[in-house]
């Protein structure tokens, strides 16, 4: 090859190694802004927060108005079991509607499960309440923790029917063959053979769910603007603690899914 031939394809390698480490850069910057209100909003949550955050937070009940100290260790009770009722009421129904769209789903029916799935994870949480009001609250005559356990598990659905529907379809199809080829009914190669293969999606899917439950602080917002500076440092501590909360279920779904993966 001639020198000059030899120069044009020097340039044309350092133009394609420098447009290289600008795209980097750009991919960096990119992460870097949505990293950036993240960090922020932590940031704030604990300067505001973290000054009331301590033992009798968790374990004292409130004071009466105007009373400073005290905690909220019956909002955080509460919340743990409207959690879990919320999770056994949407993760059996949630999953059970994504394995059936994934394997079964064919037809208006299927097609009208996926597009009320859709809408609901569109639907704003104060709907959501208005309608568990409508269907719970009224029929009993009064409100309860199996009302507000609907409500979050109905939040929930969502994203627990459309995960695991992803995660079914992930499966490879070689796999089904396999399990039907040696004569197995088709419900049982879904049940012992797919599920199982997509076990960690499912946790995931489902662990997702429990975490945006989890995370609901729209009552903060109004019991955080009370004329009350103990309260609203105890709704700072409250949403500081749920922030918390969000990242030990996403800390501990990584853990899970990694450790499920590597069997």
């Amino acid at each position: 090859m001639s020198r000059p031939a030899l120069t044009r394809a020097a340039g044309h390698i350092n133009r394609r190694a420098i447009w290289s480490r600008i795209v980097i850069a750009a991919c960096y910057g990119a992460g870097a802004i949505v990293v950036l209100p993240l960090a922020l909003i932590v940031w704030h949550l604990l300067a505001k927060g973290l000054p009331a955050l301590s033992l009798s937070f968790f374990l004292d009940m409130p004071k009466p108005v105007g009373e400073p100290g005290g905690g909220m260790a019956n909002a955080i009770v509460g919340t743990l079991i409207l959690v879990g009722l919320g999770t056994l009421f949407a993760v059996p129904v949630g999953v059970g509607a994504g394995v059936y769209l994934a394997e079964f789903g064919r037809g208006r029916f299927s097609s009208l499960v996926r597009y009320t799935a859709d809408l609901l994870s569109g639907v704003p949480s104060i709907v959501v309440g208005v309608a568990a009001y409508g269907l719970v609250v009224l029929p009993m005559g009064g409100f309860s923790a199996l009302a507000g356990g609907v409500a979050l598990g109905i939040l929930m659905l969502p994203t627990i029917i459309r995960s695991t529907e992803e995660m079914v379809r992930l499966v490879p199809q070689s796999y089904r063959e396999a399990a039907l080829a040696l004569g197995a009914p088709r419900w049982k190669v879904t049940q012992q053979v797919v599920i199982p293969a997509a076990r960690a999606g499912i946790v995931t899917a489902s662990m997702l769910a429990v975490a945006r439950a989890a995370g609901e602080t729209a009552p903060l917002l109004f019991y955080g603007r009370t004329p009350y500076d103990d309260w609203n440092r105890q709704a700072w501590t409250g949403a500081l603690v749920l922030v918390m909360m969000v990242t030990g279920i996403s800390a501990v779904l990584r853990l899970t899914v990694r450790r499920v993966a590597q069997r």
